[in-house]
């Protein structure tokens, strides 16, 4: 039985080339629905170190790909990976990354990697929000449960000098795509459609990206489609540019959320976002924090840290309900808020050219600035926000810097 399973992984996987040359690995589907993980996995055991695989078919995939210790490969995905929806199996399949409770279907790890092609990366997500309206089981706040795992597509993990580009991303059961203790990773000409066809059962989580505990990384270039943060950098997010990114119903460019763990410290620094065209969304440019908690072991609020040097730069609104937004007391009681504030400081913050339009749902209430203790240096300039009728308002709350933004404060009601 072994030597048969190992001449089928052979016949399945051609490698081309001479010794002294690059390898290259081309993997043939099984098809009639036959699972090709396996033979994807010797693809990249044979040719993941100094070598091309070449994805051009289209793929089912039952099995985890755990794809490490990659060094100088390439990766020309011009099919389509479509990941099987058996959710009895991938609950606890996939590979557990601990923050919120978050798996993966694919971990792609290692040093200079270059993943492109045009190809198509399925989820199958329909099948996880039917679940996920029939039996609610949101785990961790903002996160996914142990019991109910819905996985990540494609996770970029303890890797470095990493290209994704030119991909079609559809169907996530989760977040798109995780950025996961990795730096030095650009993704470029990225195509993100999450939408479901049942009105009553909408995608969960669907991010287009989470960056954590990840440094340098760069996204650029791509058009998502979805129904939450379009990108959201989690905590130790360092060095992120941002830039020309096309977001359709989302929950807008997010910092954070953040401070959700007590006794934890989350950083965000160095964070650059610019030219940026949100439509229809419920956020825009948004820092997210939860307040504080009284418990030591919390998982909704409680932890420290700081936000800093973040801009938001020709940001152009179109629909929203908060177009600029700071909440320090997100997904906490306002109650335990005033009583447990959030100690994660917000410095160094600005918003420049900040334009188009409010939806209304808050109102003539354009800007919503409110943090829990001071908030230092926070500057607009440039600010041209309209909502569907009435004049603009502007509400801040411990903003020490009011005198260096381009709207007049008014204080929350």
């Amino acid at each position: 039985m072994r030597t048969q399973l190992f001449q089928a992984v052979l016949a399945a996987v051609s490698v081309a080339g001479p010794a002294v040359a690059v390898l290259t690995c081309k993997v043939k589907a099984l098809g009639a629905g036959q699972d090709d993980g396996p033979n994807i996995l010797a693809a990249f055991e044979r040719c993941g170190k100094n070598g091309r695989i070449t994805l051009d078919e289209y793929y089912v995939v039952d099995t985890l790909l755990l794809t490490t210790g990659l060094k100088n490969v390439e990766i020309d995905l011009s099919g389509t990976v479509q990941y099987t929806p058996d959710i009895a199996k991938w609950s606890p399949q996939s590979l557990f990354l601990t923050y919120q409770n978050a798996t993966t279907f694919w971990f792609l790890s290692g040093d200079n990697i270059h993943l492109y092609g045009g190809g198509t990366l399925d989820g199958n997500g329909q099948v996880w929000w039917e679940h996920q309206a029939a039996f609610p089981n949101a785990g961790t706040a903002g996160g996914s449960s142990r019991t109910f795992a819905r996985p990540v597509p494609l996770t970029v993990g303890n890797a470095s000098n990493v290209v994704i580009q030119d991909l079609h991303m559809i169907g996530s059961p989760f977040w798109n795509n995780f950025v996961y203790q990795s730096t030095n990773v650009t993704y470029k000409g990225i195509n993100i459609n999450t939408v479901s066809y049942n009105s009553s059962a909408p995608p969960a989580n669907s991010d287009g990206w989470d960056i954590y505990r990840s440094s340098f990384v760069t996204i650029t270039n791509s058009t998502i489609n979805n129904d939450d943060d379009c990108v959201s950098f989690k905590p130790n997010s360092t060095n992120i540019v941002v830039s020309h990114l096309n977001c359709n119903g989302s929950h807008g460019i997010s910092v954070g959320s953040l401070g959700q763990y007590a006794g934890e410290t989350d950083i965000v620094a160095n964070i650059s976002v610019s030219d940026i065209v949100m439509k229809n969304a419920q956020n825009g440019a948004r820092i997210k924090v939860f307040g504080g908690s009284p418990f030591a072991n919390s998982t909704a609020g409680g932890g420290t840290g700081f936000v800093k040097n973040v801009t938001f730069t020709n940001f152009q609104v179109a629909n929203v309900d908060h177009p600029i937004l700071i909440d320090q007391c997100y997904s906490t009681a306002a109650a335990t808020c005033a009583e447990f504030p959030s100690t994660l400081s917000i410095s160094d913050v600005h918003y420049i050219n900040v334009t188009g339009t409010s939806s209304g749902a808050e109102k003539q209430v354009v800007v919503d600035l409110e943090c829990s203790a001071n908030c230092t240096d926070i500057t607009a300039v440039g600010t041209n926000i309209t909502p569907p009728s009435g004049s603009p308002e502007y509400v801040c709350k411990n903003i020490v810097s009011a005198s260096d933004l381009d709207f007049p404060c008014t204080a929350p009601s």
